[in-house]
């Protein structure tokens, strides 16, 4: 075994986030697509820090219509949101469909 490994998966990480992001939020931290489990600066984090899950499938708020299971849909840079505006950063893709009103659904997360 090597003596370098840190994390043997790392997929539950401490990263950093914007203020006052709240447990259940998706968060982008450079090329990482996560959902916060944590509160910012909650749960043994430091200020601007939150626990995240950077894999799995999570309820998500997003804004569009999705058409087709398995559609991508995209994090706003400035981490205000997930939508289906194909021109932001990829997040995950939509295990629903549904209409264009904001709405949570199933979104398995892209890393």
């Amino acid at each position: 075994m090597s003596t370098k490994d840190v994390f043997n998966e790392g997929n539950n990480l401490s990263l950093p986030v914007p203020t006052n992001t709240k447990s259940g939020s998706p968060v982008r931290v450079g090329g990482l697509n996560a959902i916060a489990q944590t509160d910012e600066g909650a749960g043994g984090n430091p200020a601007g820090s939150a626990s995240c899950q950077l894999k799995g499938v999570h309820l998500v708020s997003v804004t569009g219509a999705v058409a087709n299971v398995g559609d991508p849909v995209y994090i706003d840079p400035a981490n205000n949101g997930v939508n289906v505006t194909n021109t932001n950063p990829v997040f995950g893709h939509a295990l629903e469909t549904k209409t264009a009103a904001a709405a949570e659904i199933r979104v398995r997360l892209t890393n």
